[in-house]
Order: structure tokens, then sequence, then C-alpha cells
């Protein structure tokens, strides 16, 4: 039996009190087709099944009660990170949990594991936070209320809400500068933006979207997942592996029909690491009445490997236009942020 898809509900996250919501889990074999090109199971397919736990245990969620049925539809996703890759022949279990609910939106916390069936070996591989908010089967344009969840203590609530205050105010932040559009340039030198920045145009069909005509939060991900790392390859020329995705979010849905231009660009680098912005437009193209429009954008952070697998040094970025020394500054202070965070992290658990 190549895939296992079992279904269960009642399963916490590893080391986490729950919220008083049931969780979700499931589990599949990782085949050959599930691989990039450096032989582990590529990054977009990982998000890809996170978000398809988060949708499923947020939709069932906001339907526990009578009242006007809906779907829940992905948000926003917090920064993910890639904690160990996952091998062809291991089996991922997903475990999904609801751990905050306002009055419009639900935060599902999603952990991933990977299991050698050889060995017995179990290893944690991501964690991520997803925010949904629910629509109405009878108007995907309206959004509809969240039934409440049960705190096993207070302090949940109160952190839950500065989580969701916080999240709230940087997607505010990102859709003020979403008017920005990458243009291609002609003869760019090496390790400039222009130089490694890719785009994929692609066709929105019925495989790419739910029951209600609109994309899945997941395959945007996969998709977007798979330019940054065309970006990353680009100016590497070498292998790559997805290192984390900081928040990615949703500004509209997608329509079937639709045609997606995913485009990335590099912003920064490190010694060891390559930040790529990525951000996705659609173009209603059956449709003269709707403008092309900005529907998602995220960044990614992605590692240089040899073939045996060890980091190694990314060339420098050579940022020449204004823009493009703003967004690198931008970009080092994100690096500096979450390594300080780290930093603290580890000495904390010391």
């Amino acid at each position: 039996m190549s895939r296992l898809s079992s279904w269960s509900r009642g399963g916490m996250l590893p080391g986490q009190a729950g919220a008083g919501v049931a969780g979700t889990g499931w589990c599949r074999i990782m085949r050959p087709d599930d691989a990039n090109v450096a032989g582990n199971v590529h990054g977009g397919t990982v998000l890809k099944m996170i978000e398809e736990a988060g949708a499923i245990i947020s939709t069932r969620h906001c339907n526990s009660q009578n009242g006007e049925r809906c779907v829940a539809a992905l948000a926003r996703v917090e920064r993910t990170d890639f904690l160990s890759p996952m091998c062809i022949g291991e089996v991922a279990h997903v475990s999904a949990e609801i751990t905050y609910t306002s009055k419009h939106s639900v935060e599902v916390q999603v952990h991933v594991m990977s299991e050698n069936i050889l060995t017995g070996t179990k290893k944690l591989t991501n964690k991520a936070t997803l925010w949904y908010v629910p629509l109405s089967l009878k108007n995907v344009d309206k959004v509809l209320e969240v039934p409440p969840v049960v705190y096993s203590r207070q302090e949940q609530e109160e952190e839950g809400r500065k989580r969701y205050e916080a999240q709230k105010l940087e997607r505010m932040e990102t859709k003020w500068r979403n008017g920005d559009i990458i243009q291609p340039v002609l003869n760019p030198e090496p390790n400039t933006v222009s130089y490694s920045q890719s785009s994929l145009i692609h066709l929105v069909g019925p495989s790419d979207c739910t029951l209600h005509g609109f994309v899945h939060g997941g395959v945007t991900m996969k998709l977007m997942d798979e330019v940054a790392g065309i970006v990353a390859a680009r100016h590497c020329k070498t292998n790559i592996v997805t290192a984390s995705v900081d928040a990615i979010n949703f500004h509209d849905k997608i329509r079937k029909g639709c045609v997606i231009t995913i485009s990335g660009r590099m912003t920064f680098t490190s010694n060891k690491s390559m930040e790529i912005e990525v951000l996705v437009d659609a173009d209603p193209v059956v449709n003269n009445f709707v403008k092309r429009y900005r529907a998602a954008s995220a960044f990614f952070t992605y590692v240089s490997l040899s073939p045996e697998g060890k980091s190694l040094p990314v060339p420098q970025l050579v940022p020449e236009t204004e823009d493009e020394k703003k967004r690198f500054e931008e970009g080092k202070g994100r690096y500096l942020q979450m390594k300080a965070k780290r930093q603290g992290q580890a000495e904390t658990q010391a």
C-alpha cells in the first residue's frame, strides 16, 4: 500500500495543552513524486499537507453548531520553520489543533513528524500556525462568525488574543506595501536581484480548487515555494532547500479560471541563507469587470547545500537600485531579529 490516509480526531500536538477542541491528524507515506531535485520531500509538498490539516479542523469547528454552513479559507500562515528534512519512504504524521478563535477567525497550530518505518525513528520536521476565516457556502464573499472554544486556562485566551492582534496588524502593514510589481530586466549581472528573479504563470483549473470554486491555500503555497526555489537555485547554482517561511498573507481569494503570476526576487543574503520575496497576482481573464489584483505575498528563506547535503556559503547579493537597497536593509532587520529570537530561546532552554 503506497499511501495512508487515515483521519482521526482527538489527537494532541506534541507538548501542548489543548484549548478544548478535538485535534485532527493524518498520515501518508512520502513517494518519489514528492521529492525535490536534492531527493528530499519538496518544501511545497509539506506546506500543502499542513494547509490541508488546518482547513479540515477549522471547517469542522466552524460547522460544529447549528447555523449557516461554511468552508474555512486560509487567511495567513505565520512563520514556518523546516526543522529537519523529510526523506522519501518516510511516513509524514500531520496533527492539528485549534488554539484560539476570534469573532471571525480561527487559529490552528500544526505539527509534522516524520517516521522511518524500518527503524521506528520519529522526528519533528515542521511546526506552523495558520489563520482561517469561515466563508458562507451560499455566498463565499460573506464571512461568518466562529463558534467560541473553551479554554482550559484563562491565560490561553489572553495569549491567543495577543497573537491575533499582532497578526492582524502585520497583515494590514503588508497590504499597504502591496502595490509593487516585479519587472524583468535585460542582460542582468550575476548576483544582482534581476539576475535570479523568476516568474511562473499558472491557469487555475478545477483540480486546484475547493468544491466552491476558489484555490486551495496549499496549492498557492506550493507554487510560491517552487518559484522561491528557482530564485535561490539561480543565485547559488547549487542544490537548495527551504529553511523557513515567514508569514504568508492571503489578501484575496483566487477563483477558478484565473491566470495567476507567481513572481520571486532575492531581497537579502547572509553568509549562509537567502531571503526571497514571493508575490502572487491574479488576473480574472474571463471577467472584464475585475482587474488584476494581489492575492498573496510572503518571504521564504533558503540555504545552499553541497552534493553531500552540507551547508555552503551563499554568494552575496548586490543590490543596485534604491528600492533594492531598502529591501536589503529590511531583510537584514528580519534576519537579525529572528537570529536574536533563536538565541534567546536557546538560552531559556539551557
